[in-house]
Parts: structure tokens; C-alpha cells; sequence
């Protein structure tokens, strides 16, 4: 039997306030193997973030985890910082959300790419700097106009981005996961660097997870898809079954509201449809079905908690009221 690079088993992370323990992560399971590409996608407080975070091992001091989170079989919410930070970088990368956060302004970008390096594999300065010239000129940043010389604000984000990318890759990881990588882009700097992500993966061998509430980022870039709301996964499939027919009535709902799912009105103006409601404060969860209080299709069942159960061909559902399945998301492609 094939072991997972990444196995998260019921992962489960919690914080306290007013005394007691608020729930952001409830219960979460996935797997993604070498190679393989999966995305999570859902509304901002769905869990996503928190959920990377848990894999890095980057969760505040605060955090409560319940759960095993295995890398090659081996649970890393076991290990000590020393463990975590030699992992960091050399066997997981991460692209975060906004460069210009995530990058230091007061150091230049070459000395940003090559810091893992010098952390975890054994290359003199010479050979460090020869790598990081050749990373910057794989992302799309050759010199000599694009020195390792130059500091972050000198560049665009969509060149800043791809800074990002450099770093993460540095040290070759086994998983790359990148969050929300293109949220500050313009839509033309965007779609080139989801291209060069999709790229480096593929042409690596890596596994990518991809973090995103854009279902055209997801269509686009992996194969696998997970759909998170109130810190629970709703639905999970191959890419193409998804947008084929989804079954969770908020899956549907995030397709309806795509912007290539848009209808137009009497007066020739575009609509968009929009799911009532929204994603409830972690303290306030309700009960059963966390998506209860904005579907549709809620009924007395729904008091109760659905699990993710196997519609068909590996597309699994957490339901009782199902959809059948109606190909709502082929538009966003």
C-alpha cells in the first residue's frame, strides 16, 4: 500500500475565547499524494488558510490540534519546532497570500530566495547565488534587469509574486502549497503566474495545493478538489466530477455566484446570484449542518451533523438532501 506524502486524519484546531474552546478547523481529512494537485476552495472563514497553516506547523502558540497531520507517515503534530523548521522550506514550501507582507522590505530579494538554501542545503555562497539567479530567471524575473539586488518595492506584485514562488521552491520541496497566490494580482499577472505555478509543479513532480474562493483558479490548476465551509469539508472530487455535477447546495451556490455564471436582466445588466446569508462566526456555529441557515434545501434533518459519504466515482458529499446533479458548474471553465 502506497503511503500519502500528505495525510491529514479528522485535523481538528481550536482557540480559546471567553474561557472555552471556538472551533475554526472541524474534523478534517484529506490526502494528497506525490505528483497529485488539489485544491480547497470556499468563502473567506472557511477553514483554508488555517488548515495550510496546520500543515506548515505555523499555528499560534494558542492553537489547540486534535488530529494527525502524517508527511511520509509520520505525524508531525508530534514534532518539536527544531523538526518543524527543518521541514519548512526543504520538504514543504508555501506561497503566501500577500507578498508584500510576506517579504521582507529591508532585505533584497536575492538574499530572501537563497535564505533557505543556506539554511538547509549544504552550498557555498557561490553556488547559492549562481541558484538563485537561475530561480529568479525560471519565474520569469532574468537578469540583468531583474537583479537579485533589488529590493521588494521595486517590483510589481505580480513580480513580487513571483519572488514568492522562487523562495518556495528553493529547496526543492516535495509539497508545494500555495495560498490565495494570485489575490493582489491584476487579472493578466494572474493568469501567468497560476501558469508558472501549474508548470513548476508539474515539470517538478511535486504535489501543489492550491487555496482559493475562485472556482476559475481551481478549474484551471489541479486535479482534485475540496470544498470547505464553516471548517468542514462539504464535498471532495476529482476536479471534473465537481464542476460536472455538484451535489452540496453551497458548491452549487459558489457556482451560481461565478461571474461567468452571471445572468443578465431586463435592462441588460449583468446579475450575479448570491448565497444568502453568511459564513457564521466559528463561536456561533450551529449545531448540525453548518450550512443550514442558508440553503435552500434545509429540512428538521439538517438539526443533525452530516458526514462526507461517497456519492459516486470518489465525489463525496456531506448531505442529506443532495443535489442530482445538474452540470451547474461547467460555465466556470
Amino acid at each position: 500500500m502506497t503511503v500519502p506524502l500528505l495525510d491529514i486524519r479528522d485535523l481538528t484546531v481550536a482557540f480559546p475565547a471567553k474561557g472555552l474552546p471556538v472551533g475554526v478547523v472541524d474534523a478534517v481529512s484529506l490526502t494528497l499524494g506525490r505528483g497529485e494537485t488539489l485544491g480547497l476552495v470556499g468563502e473567506s472563514g472557511s477553514g483554508k488558510s488555517m488548515t495550510a497553516l496546520a500543515a506548515m506547523g505555523l499555528l499560534p502558540e494558542a492553537a489547540a490540534v486534535s488530529g494527525a497531520i502524517l508527511l511520509d507517515g509520520e505525524d508531525m503534530t508530534r514534532w518539536g519546532e527544531p523538526r518543524l523548521c527543518a521541514m519548512r522550506g526543504r520538504r514543504i514550501g508555501m506561497i503566501f497570500q500577500e507578498p508584500m507582507t510576506a517579504l521582507n522590505p529591508v532585505a533584497t530579494i536575492g538574499a530572501q530566495v537563497a535564505e533557505g538554501m543556506r539554511v538547509h542545503l549544504a552550498l557555498s555562497r557561490g553556488e547559492r547565488e549562481g541558484r538563485t539567479r537561475r530561480l529568479l530567471e525560471r519565474v520569469g524575473l532574468p537578469g540583468p534587469r531583474f537583479s537579485p539586488d533589488l529590493y521588494p518595492h521595486q517590483l510589481s506584485g505580480g513580480q513580487r509574486q513571483r519572488v514568492m514562488i522562487a523562495m518556495a521552491l528553493a529547496c526543492g520541496p516535495d509539497l508545494l502549497i500555495a495560498d490565495e497566490p494570485t489575490t493582489a494580482l491584476d487579472v493578466t499577472a494572474q493568469a501567468r503566474v497560476l501558469a508558472l505555478i501549474a508548470e513548476l509543479a508539474a515539470e517538478s513532480g511535486m504535489a501543489l495545493m492550491m487555496i482559493t474562493h475562485d472556482l476559475g483558479v481551481i478549474a484551471e490548476t489541479v486535479d482534485r478538489v475540496a470544498v470547505m465551509y464553516a471548517g468542514r469539508i462539504v464535498e471532495e472530487g476529482t476536479t471534473d466530477a465537481v464542476f460536472a455535477a455538484p451535489r452540496h447546495p453551497y458548491t452549487a451556490g459558489l457556482f451560481a455566484a461565478s461571474p461567468h455564471a452571471a445572468e443578465t436582466g431586463a435592462e441588460g445588466r449583468t446579475r450575479l446570484r448570491a448565497i444568502p446569508g453568511q459564513v457564521p462566526d466559528p463561536a456561533a456555529r450551529p449545531e448540525g449542518c453548518g450550512f443550514a441557515p442558508r440553503c435552500e434545501r434545509v429540512t428538521v434533518r439538517c438539526a443533525a451533523r452530516p458526514e462526507l459519504a461517497e456519492a459516486s466515482g470518489g465525489h463525496g458529499v456531506a448531505c442529506f438532501h443532495p443535489l442530482a446533479g445538474e452540470g451547474r458548474g461547467e460555465g466556470v471553465r
